[in-house]
């Protein structure tokens, strides 16, 4: 079924109407109203004319009430003697899969041609750190061909038929998928390029050479920018080949990949024989400036080459490390059916997307010994992925839950005194389609946590409603949206600047400070020279700014690289999967130290700021 977003205004009028009806009819008949219906349909022949009578008279009020009292969705407390009506706690596991039920499907556009196989990859950690790519000087720039000179081997359609999002269902597109493949024109020697699966991206391929293709990516859904992430897969290389691969319509002037960051590359034979997983790849590495203009802006190419390891095998290239919405649904079950870890984690559904996908919202605690002692416990606010194409932060994020729900000492004391609140992904309908940046409403959501539109933010409207009220109940000490950066090695922080009050203006940078020494004396990752703590007019609408002037001191974006380490004993190498996830269990250790008891350790670090 097509399901089509909410409506501005207007979403109540069927409720409006019949309570409307229900008033009419009140009136009608003085609001008295019989309530034989309640009573057992067996004993409804042998009532008597004075119970008749009776149930005659009964206003509707006290019917109303009665009712009420029999649903399921009220509890009744005592204060003062007195009967206390409240809501009660929603169901534990709404929308998550489970040994009995299948997990969810991903909700597309409707517009969207989608494969119905499941791509899936093993995780591996390369046995030695791989390092970045060393320039030479003689990279060649390659121009840019085009169709009307090479051969388009694969294209898709740009799934914008609509100016805007209208719909969703299961599986995009209620047609056969067309295949994409121009097999008439091209050779048979040709690679076999695919992207229409869950957060992948690439629109069209050209043969330029013998062994040469251009690239195009997919701009995000509804917009013509922000070209940055490409994840796809290649079929029917030959082995000892040469490949060379350009990408036409980048839009950023600098990348990463002109500091000797590599792609990467997974093989599916060799994830099958040998146990390999995503690996980093390529040679003749060149990020430059080409002769195309796109709407008076500029655009960039990238171009590497590369040997696939096995001939005729299936191979996937990536700008990071894939993480879909599906990865996150099989994770989520996992501890969801942990008879250990799921005792201290509650699973919510905290909104539906545009789409109507679930964004899961998590509860971190322990069991408290009185209701006091639950109230007084202060609260942690995590975020990440509102940025679909940052993948890395779904990785740090993992190694955040890993680490947190685990049963190590320091995972207890952190359960033991605070509540975290964990919003996983906030932008599953961005990371589902291969999105960069922005949601289905065609607009970056971290420009939009101050909006007022929730039918059309709902994501981040819910997010930032659930932290307000998070706020009003308890003291939140930090506030923390995990990243991926472009254009800078290592991992850093952001923070705001509280310019009226010097202490509080020291104190905001002490946590990142505290990091940058777990993270650096150990992974050699955290920089905090990189560090920023500042509100720029164009960032008051990102979460960070949102959640500060919330009254959250220690509200941070932390921002990984998508490349590696320029610190220490990892200079000049990449960061895995594992060195991501690393950050989480130091972002965790960070917590602890900031909040013991003994302040000493964020005095001495006041004192060196």
């Amino acid at each position: 079924m097509v399901n089509s977003p909410s409506p501005l205004l207007g979403g109540n009028v069927p409720y409006q109407s019949r309570f409307k009806a229900a008033e009419s009819w009140d009136r009608k008949n003085s609001c008295l109203m019989s309530d034989s219906n309640t009573q057992d349909s067996n004993d409804s022949a042998s009532d008597t004319e004075a119970d008749k009578e009776t149930s005659k008279k009964t206003p509707y009020s006290l019917l109303l009430e009665r009712a009420l009292l029999k649903t399921r969705q009220l509890v009744l407390d005592f204060e003062g003697g007195k009967q206390v009506p409240r809501l009660r706690e929603p169901r534990a596991l709404f929308a998550l899969p489970t040994a009995s039920s299948p997990s969810q499907s991903p909700r597309w556009p409707i517009e969207c041609e989608v494969l119905k196989e499941t791509v899936q990859h093993i995780e591996w950690e390369p046995p030695e750190p791989e390092g970045f790519y060393q320039p030479t000087g003689y990279e060649r720039a390659p121009l840019c061909v085009g169709e009307e000179k090479g051969t388009v081997v694969y294209c898709i359609d740009t799934a914008m038929k609509s100016a805007c999002f209208t719909g969703s269902r299961v599986g995009g597109s209620r047609g056969p998928v067309k295949d994409a493949c121009a097999s008439a024109t091209a050779r048979d020697d040709s690679l076999v390029f695919e992207s229409r699966f869950e957060t992948g991206n690439l629109q069209k391929a050209v043969r330029v050479g013998l062994h040469d293709y251009e690239l195009t990516l997919r701009a995000d859904l509804y917009t013509t920018r922000h070209t940055q992430w490409y994840y796809f897969r290649v079929q029917n290389m030959k082995a000892g080949v040469t490949y060379r691969f350009t990408i036409v319509n980048l839009m950023k002037s600098s990348s990463l990949y002109g500091a000797g960051m590599k792609p990467l590359l997974y093989s599916e034979r060799d994830a099958e024989m040998r146990g390999v997983g995503w690996r980093r790849v390529g040679g003749d590495i060149r990020y430059y400036r080409n002769q195309q203009e796109q709407e008076g802006r500029s655009l960039y190419s990238l171009t590497w080459t590369c040997q696939f390891p096995h001939p005729g095998d299936t191979c996937y290239l990536a700008h990071c490390y894939p993480y879909t919405y599906s990865d996150l649904q099989r994770y989520l079950a996992r501890l969801a059916q942990d008879p250990i870890r799921s005792q201290h984690c509650r699973f919510r559904v905290l909104c539906r997307s545009l789409a109507g996908n679930a964004v899961y919202v998590l509860t971190i605690t322990s069991p408290s010994p009185s209701p006091a002692a639950a109230a007084a416990k202060r609260a942690v606010v995590v975020t990440a992925r509102v940025h679909p194409g940052e993948t890395n932060g779904s990785w740090i994020m993992r190694g955040f839950l890993d680490f947190l729900l685990g049963d190590s000492a320091d995972a207890r004391l952190l359960r033991d005194t605070f509540v975290f609140k964990v919003v996983p992904m906030v932008n599953p309908d961005g990371v589902i389609v291969g999105n960069y940046r922005c949601s289905l409403a065609g607009r970056d959501l971290n420009r939009n946590y101050s909006t007022l539109l929730r039918e059309s933010f709902p994501c981040v409207w819910h997010t930032r409603n659930m932290v307000k009220k998070l706020v009003a109940e308890r003291d939140v000490i930090l506030y923390c949206d995990f990243h991926g950066h472009s254009r800078k090695n290592n991992v850093f922080m952001y923070g705001c600047d509280n310019k009226s009050d010097p202490a509080l203006r020291l104190r905001e940078r002490v946590f990142p400070l505290m990091m940058s020494k777990n993270a650096a004396d150990k992974a050699r990752a955290f920089s905090f020279k990189s560090c920023k703590f500042r509100v720029q007019k164009g960032k008051e609408g990102t979460g960070r700014v949102v959640m500060w002037r919330m009254g959250i001191t220690n509200s941070y974006t932390m921002e990984s690289t998508f490349g590696g380490s320029t610190l220490g004993g990892r200079k000049g190498t990449h960061f895995t999967t594992q060195d991501l996830q690393s950050l989480g269990y130091y972002f965790c250790d960070t917590l602890l130290d900031y909040c013991d008891p003994d302040q000493a350790k964020v005095r001495n670090k006041m004192k060196t700021i």
